[in-house]
Protein backbone atom coordinates (compact mmCIF):
# COMPACT_ATOMS: atom_id res chain seq x y z
CA UNK A 1 0.00 0.00 0.00
CA UNK A 2 1.11 3.25 -0.91
CA UNK A 3 0.27 6.68 0.50
CA UNK A 4 0.12 10.60 -0.54
CA UNK A 5 -1.55 13.39 0.97
CA UNK A 6 -3.63 16.15 -1.06
CA UNK A 7 -2.56 19.83 1.02
CA UNK A 8 -4.18 23.04 0.91
CA UNK A 9 -5.90 25.84 2.18
CA UNK A 10 -9.58 25.75 2.23
CA UNK A 11 -11.28 26.18 -1.08
CA UNK A 12 -8.16 25.02 -3.29
CA UNK A 13 -9.21 22.39 -4.68
CA UNK A 14 -8.32 19.06 -2.84
CA UNK A 15 -11.80 17.45 -3.02
CA UNK A 16 -12.26 18.58 -6.28
CA UNK A 17 -8.90 17.41 -7.49
CA UNK A 18 -8.98 14.50 -5.77
CA UNK A 19 -12.98 13.19 -7.48
CA UNK A 20 -11.19 13.66 -10.98
CA UNK A 21 -7.84 11.96 -9.85
CA UNK A 22 -9.51 8.37 -8.79
CA UNK A 23 -11.21 7.82 -11.77
CA UNK A 24 -7.97 8.08 -13.53
CA UNK A 25 -6.33 6.14 -11.00
CA UNK A 26 -9.09 2.97 -11.52
CA UNK A 27 -8.84 3.82 -15.24
CA UNK A 28 -4.92 3.05 -14.57
CA UNK A 29 -5.96 -0.12 -12.99
CA UNK A 30 -5.32 1.00 -9.21
CA UNK A 31 -7.26 0.43 -6.11
CA UNK A 32 -7.80 3.58 -3.97
CA UNK A 33 -9.33 4.66 -1.06
CA UNK A 34 -9.81 8.04 0.79
CA UNK A 35 -8.83 9.15 4.05
CA UNK A 36 -10.93 13.06 4.46
CA UNK A 37 -9.68 14.78 8.30
CA UNK A 38 -12.94 16.99 9.34
CA UNK A 39 -11.66 20.44 11.64
CA UNK A 40 -15.50 20.06 12.33
CA UNK A 41 -18.02 18.11 14.18
CA UNK A 42 -19.76 15.82 11.97
CA UNK A 43 -22.62 13.57 11.62
CA UNK A 44 -22.64 10.73 9.10
CA UNK A 45 -26.11 9.43 10.47
CA UNK A 46 -29.90 10.50 10.71
CA UNK A 47 -32.12 10.73 13.87
CA UNK A 48 -34.75 8.38 14.20
CA UNK A 49 -32.26 6.30 12.18
CA UNK A 50 -31.84 2.50 14.14
CA UNK A 51 -28.49 3.06 14.21
CA UNK A 52 -28.18 6.45 15.14
CA UNK A 53 -30.68 5.55 18.17
CA UNK A 54 -28.12 2.88 19.29
CA UNK A 55 -25.32 5.54 19.36
CA UNK A 56 -27.26 7.99 21.27
CA UNK A 57 -28.51 4.87 24.08
CA UNK A 58 -24.40 4.64 24.36
CA UNK A 59 -23.37 2.05 22.15
CA UNK A 60 -19.40 2.39 21.61
CA UNK A 61 -19.08 1.18 18.25
CA UNK A 62 -22.45 0.82 15.70
CA UNK A 63 -22.11 -1.60 12.33
CA UNK A 64 -24.30 -1.31 9.51
CA UNK A 65 -24.12 -3.64 6.76
CA UNK A 66 -26.10 -3.93 3.84
CA UNK A 67 -25.43 -5.55 0.67
CA UNK A 68 -23.75 -2.81 -0.98
CA UNK A 69 -21.73 -1.59 1.63
CA UNK A 70 -20.65 -1.23 5.50
CA UNK A 71 -20.29 1.99 7.57
CA UNK A 72 -18.45 1.99 10.82
CA UNK A 73 -19.48 4.55 13.35
CA UNK A 74 -16.87 4.83 16.76
CA UNK A 75 -18.04 6.97 19.24
CA UNK A 76 -14.59 8.13 21.21
CA UNK A 77 -16.81 9.49 23.92
CA UNK A 78 -14.14 12.43 25.21
CA UNK A 79 -10.96 10.30 24.31
CA UNK A 80 -8.27 11.88 22.14
CA UNK A 81 -8.57 11.57 18.08
CA UNK A 82 -6.85 8.49 16.90
CA UNK A 83 -3.25 9.55 15.25
CA UNK A 84 -2.88 9.71 11.54
CA UNK A 85 -0.64 6.04 12.42
CA UNK A 86 -3.89 4.60 14.05
CA UNK A 87 -6.39 5.59 11.64
CA UNK A 88 -3.90 4.24 8.65
CA UNK A 89 -4.08 1.11 10.02
CA UNK A 90 -8.08 0.46 9.87
CA UNK A 91 -7.98 0.72 6.19
CA UNK A 92 -8.08 -2.56 3.79
CA UNK A 93 -5.46 -3.29 1.77
CA UNK A 94 -5.56 -0.69 -1.84
CA UNK A 95 -2.95 0.58 -3.74
CA UNK A 96 -2.98 3.92 -3.13
CA UNK A 97 -4.36 6.04 -0.26
CA UNK A 98 -5.05 9.97 -1.28
CA UNK A 99 -5.15 12.02 2.13
CA UNK A 100 -7.17 14.54 2.32
CA UNK A 101 -6.37 17.23 5.19
CA UNK A 102 -4.10 16.22 7.96
CA UNK A 103 -1.91 19.18 6.80
CA UNK A 104 0.33 19.19 9.48
CA UNK A 105 1.46 15.28 9.32
CA UNK A 106 4.71 13.85 8.15
CA UNK A 107 3.74 12.26 5.44
CA UNK A 108 4.55 12.69 2.02
CA UNK A 109 2.26 15.54 0.73
CA UNK A 110 1.57 17.31 -2.74
CA UNK A 111 0.01 20.64 -1.90
CA UNK A 112 -3.21 21.81 -4.19
CA UNK A 113 -2.88 25.57 -4.71
CA UNK A 114 -4.65 27.93 -6.44
CA UNK A 115 -3.52 32.03 -6.53
CA UNK A 116 -7.39 33.01 -6.27
CA UNK A 117 -7.62 31.59 -2.97
CA UNK A 118 -5.65 34.78 -1.85
CA UNK A 119 -3.45 32.32 0.65
CA UNK A 120 0.30 32.04 1.26
CA UNK A 121 1.92 28.52 -0.45
CA UNK A 122 2.11 25.89 2.07
CA UNK A 123 5.62 24.07 0.07
CA UNK A 124 8.02 26.98 1.68
CA UNK A 125 7.50 25.95 5.46
CA UNK A 126 6.72 22.22 4.93
CA UNK A 127 9.45 19.53 4.25
CA UNK A 128 7.24 17.23 3.48
CA UNK A 129 5.15 18.79 0.97
CA UNK A 130 7.21 16.54 -2.23
CA UNK A 131 4.94 18.02 -5.27
CA UNK A 132 2.71 21.09 -6.54
CA UNK A 133 -0.78 21.07 -8.37
CA UNK A 134 -1.80 24.08 -9.05
CA UNK A 135 -2.61 27.15 -11.40
CA UNK A 136 0.27 28.61 -11.51
CA UNK A 137 2.35 30.27 -14.65
CA UNK A 138 5.42 29.90 -13.21
CA UNK A 139 5.81 27.30 -10.44
CA UNK A 140 8.86 26.73 -8.52
CA UNK A 141 11.74 25.42 -10.05
CA UNK A 142 12.40 23.26 -6.89
CA UNK A 143 9.03 21.23 -7.05
CA UNK A 144 8.07 19.22 -9.41
CA UNK A 145 4.49 20.54 -10.69
CA UNK A 146 1.29 19.90 -12.73
CA UNK A 147 -1.24 21.70 -13.67
CA UNK A 148 -4.66 21.76 -11.74
CA UNK A 149 -6.77 20.89 -14.65
CA UNK A 150 -4.27 18.19 -16.04
CA UNK A 151 -5.26 15.38 -14.36
CA UNK A 152 -3.10 12.56 -16.05
CA UNK A 153 -0.12 15.07 -14.87
CA UNK A 154 -1.59 15.32 -11.44
CA UNK A 155 -1.89 11.42 -10.84
CA UNK A 156 1.84 10.91 -12.50
CA UNK A 157 3.12 13.45 -9.92
CA UNK A 158 1.02 11.93 -7.14
CA UNK A 159 1.96 8.34 -8.26
CA UNK A 160 5.51 9.07 -8.19
CA UNK A 161 5.44 10.49 -4.98
CA UNK A 162 3.60 8.41 -3.00
CA UNK A 163 5.40 6.78 -0.28
CA UNK A 164 5.08 3.37 0.99
CA UNK A 165 2.83 2.81 4.53
CA UNK A 166 5.06 0.53 5.85
CA UNK A 167 8.05 3.23 5.72
CA UNK A 168 5.68 6.34 7.01
CA UNK A 169 3.91 3.92 9.94
CA UNK A 170 7.56 3.28 11.21
CA UNK A 171 8.27 6.78 11.01
CA UNK A 172 5.11 8.62 12.52
CA UNK A 173 5.17 5.98 15.72
CA UNK A 174 8.64 4.43 15.33
CA UNK A 175 6.83 1.46 14.77
CA UNK A 176 4.70 0.89 17.24
CA UNK A 177 2.82 -2.01 16.27
CA UNK A 178 -0.60 -2.02 17.84
CA UNK A 179 -3.44 0.60 17.35
CA UNK A 180 -5.31 1.29 20.21
CA UNK A 181 -8.37 1.77 17.51
CA UNK A 182 -7.96 -1.80 16.63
Amino acid sequence: MRVIGLAGWSGAGKTTLATRLIPELNRRGLSVSTLKHAHHAFDIDTPGKDSYEHRAAGARETLVVSANRLALMREFRGAPEPSLAEILRLLAPVDLVLIEGFKREAHAKVEIFRMANGKSALYPDDPHIVGLISDLDAPPPRLPHAAIDDICAAADLVLAHAEELDALLERLDGGVGRSRLA
